[in-house]
């Protein structure tokens, strides 16, 4: 899956667009990602200045992304398609810094879905050493749905 994919999957854009390619997809059940970090990300102005270190909230947002792909439905299907939100972030670990000029390859597997939720785990790795894991839950929506149901 291509960038111009991706962008008619998620409604994410720049600055907060977390995913560049996807390499493996198998739709509901599991996704191979890719996100390349570079010193332009904006988070980098602040964190920090002369150490820049990926924020760890942003890494686990690229996790979500990813894992958003593996259960949305096709952008085709149109605007009553269901649109997985971030609900809960579990057991997040983070085990390595990720920084400029690394390329952050984020695996999202499918644990559970119903009708309404969906649970993920999900693995970031930098040079194939961990740099953080968690479990994610998405509580499916409708497109256009004006509920607040607490998901992000």
């Amino acid at each position: 899956m291509n960038i111009d994919q991706i962008l008619k999957q998620l409604p994410h854009r720049y600055p907060f667009l977390m995913v560049d390619k996807v390499l493996e997809l198998e739709r509901g059940k599991r996704i191979v990602a890719v996100k390349n970090i570079t010193i332009n990300e904006p988070f980098f102005q602040g964190h920090y200045p002369h150490f820049p270190v990926m924020p760890g909230v942003m890494i686990i947002e690229a996790m979500a992304q990813a894992g958003g792909l593996a259960v949305a439905a096709d952008a085709d299907d149109g605007n009553d398609a269901a649109v997985p939100l971030l609900a809960a972030v579990n057991k997040a670990k983070f085990r390595k810094m990720v920084r400029p000029g690394d390329q952050l390859i984020i695996e999202v597997d499918i644990l559970r879905a119903s009708s309404r939720l969906v649970k993920a785990a999900a693995q970031a790795r930098v040079d194939d050493e961990l740099a953080a894991e968690s479990e994610l839950t998405f509580v499916l929506t409708k497109r256009g749905a004006n509920d607040s149901n607490g998901a992000e």
